[in-house]
């Protein structure tokens, strides 16, 4: 398995993600690679009692926030766009327990120029789908993008919009 670490430095930006930047302390941390043989984005992940919803189990709303991550890494590692989401559906089968060990995997179902389909799944140690996720990604204009990053965006960072 070839596994690239995703850094939001790589395009250019600073970030303080909630999900995955290491540098926010009051953040998930979580760090996210792409499996290039796979074509998807992955992470693997423990969290405390800090994302506490019930008192064993993580917060159904942090949940989301690691599939919409998850996701979004998948837009510019796989499709190589920067987009926000749409519209997500998701769905919990089993409940994502503190102090467990979990797996994230998002992949890229379908690409246009304007839009993108994506989907995630978050998974026990026996590769059972816990919380499921399907999304539609926008696709940013320069201007949009460069709103978002709060500057102007570079030669390589322009390949990753519509």
């Amino acid at each position: 398995m070839a596994l690239v670490r995703l850094h939001n430095e790589t395009w250019g930006f600073d970030s303080n993600c909630f999900v995955c930047e290491p540098k926010n302390q009051l953040g998930l941390r979580i760090p996210f690679h792409h499996d290039e043989e796979r074509d998807i984005v992955v992470a693997e992940f423990t969290l405390d009692n800090t994302f506490s919803g019930a008192p064993t189990l993580v917060h159904g709303g942090v949940t989301l926030a690691i599939l919409d991550e998850a996701q979004s890494w998948a837009t510019i590692a796989v499709a190589k766009k920067f987009a926000v989401t749409g519209e997500t559906t998701s769905h919990f089968h089993r409940p994502v327990r503190l102090d467990k060990t979990y797996r994230v995997e998002a992949r890229v179902d379908e690409r246009g120029s304007e839009k993108l389909r994506t989907s995630a799944t978050i998974l026990d140690h026996k590769d059972r789908a816990c919380v499921e996720s399907e999304a539609t990604f926008i696709v940013l204009s320069e201007a949009e993008a460069a709103d978002a990053i709060g500057a102007p965006l570079t030669e390589e960072e322009s390949k990753y919009l519509r």
